[in-house]
């Protein structure tokens, strides 16, 4: 049984939207590419065959994937976020107490992690670390540098 994992509106958009270019754009693209290379005769030594069905092997082990995330997957209701601690959707500023310098990330799921875009896994060090701090709590994140002393400045949706 795969884990239920927690998303956005959009990111659970996006995942059927890759889903939906994987089964109708990709999926036919390599069977034309099977076709076309069954056409030029003997399978036994046709290299471009073989890669053409070790690419639909690839591809539906990728859609199987795929399905099995988005039938597991849940929606947040935003409006329901608590806000006095850190949760999947919290937006969360930071400090680092060592050098004083303050971070804001959006804790999301492992599919919608984007650091430029300031969102990082909730199955990140970070991400762990943080889940379910308060403002004023101090979180030490374990990372291949050693721990990191981060400070809850500020929790919002």
């Amino acid at each position: 049984m795969s884990q239920v994992t927690y998303y956005t509106e959009e990111g659970l958009k996006k995942l059927k939207d890759e889903l939906h270019e994987m089964k109708t754009v990709l999926r036919p693209q390599i069977s034309d590419q099977i076709a076309e290379a069954r056409d030029k005769g003997d399978l036994s030594e046709n290299a471009e065959y073989d890669a053409a069905k070790e690419a639909q092997g690839l591809l539906e082990m990728k859609i199987a994937k795929l399905e099995a995330v988005i039938a597991n997957a849940r929606i947040i209701d935003e409006s329901t976020i608590d806000t006095s601690k850190v949760f999947i959707l919290s937006k969360v500023k930071i400090r680092n107490i060592a050098n004083k310098m303050e971070m804001e990330y959006t804790i999301v799921a492992e599919n919608e992690a984007d650091l430029k875009a300031k969102k990082i896994s909730i199955d990140s060090p970070i991400g762990k670390g943080l889940l379910g701090k308060k403002v004023g709590d101090v979180a030490d994140v374990t990372t291949p540098n050693g721990i990191i002393k981060f400070e809850i400045v500020d929790i919002s949706r």
